[in-house]
């Protein structure tokens, strides 16, 4: 089983240099980072829930997660500048490469009834978002150990000017998209 890293090189590169006709592979869209994000609006009432979120997206990511705050006051919600509400972890290089290859080959399959991700997360500039609806799926995460069962959103940012040059790009290292 190849890594995300050398299934890039070995695979990717080549394909996406035929396909949109690349005249050197410095001009191949790469991967440049990957944003692990969990929102916690239960976070104003129980402070706890923050501690082992930033806990679990540590172990999940094999880096330490930041604590992220609100911008603005919301009174609907309760909420004022300043208050803990999530966490986040940027990833880059060698750890990037070592989650997506993590996600691809050993947390999407075990997501139930699974039948593909979609193709319509990009958001125009070759930048993809995928949520994930229990964090569980990580083998990390010691289930015994969790008190809630959250979810975290997954952005995957590429250097890819378009979003069919980003789809490509994705397919080719293995992300597991839904048939058309």
């Amino acid at each position: 089983m190849l890594s995300v890293e050398e299934r890039y090189q070995q695979e990717a590169v080549p394909k996406l240099i035929e396909k949109f006709g690349y005249k050197n592979k410095m001009q191949v869209p790469k991967i440049e980072k990957v944003v692990l994000n969990m929102g916690l609006g239960e976070a104003i009432q129980n402070a706890k829930i923050l501690d082992s979120a930033q806990e679990e997206l540590s172990l999940i990511a094999g880096q330490r997660a930041v604590i992220t705050r609100a911008r603005k006051s919301i009174a609907a919600f309760k909420l004022r500048a300043g208050m803990p509400i999530g966490c986040m972890v940027t990833l880059r290089r060698k750890r990037m490469y070592d989650f997506l290859t993590k996600l691809i080959n050993i947390a999407i399959p075990r997501i139930r009834d699974f039948r593909g991700i979609s193709r319509k997360a990009f958001d125009g500039r070759g930048n993809y978002s995928l949520g994930i609806k229990e964090h569980i799926i990580f083998p990390e995460v010691d289930y015994d150990k969790i008190d809630k069962i959250k979810g975290l959103n997954v952005t995957i940012v590429t250097t890819a000017d378009t979003n069919e040059e980003a789809l490509c790009l994705l397919e080719a290292i293995g992300m597991p998209f839904k048939k058309q």
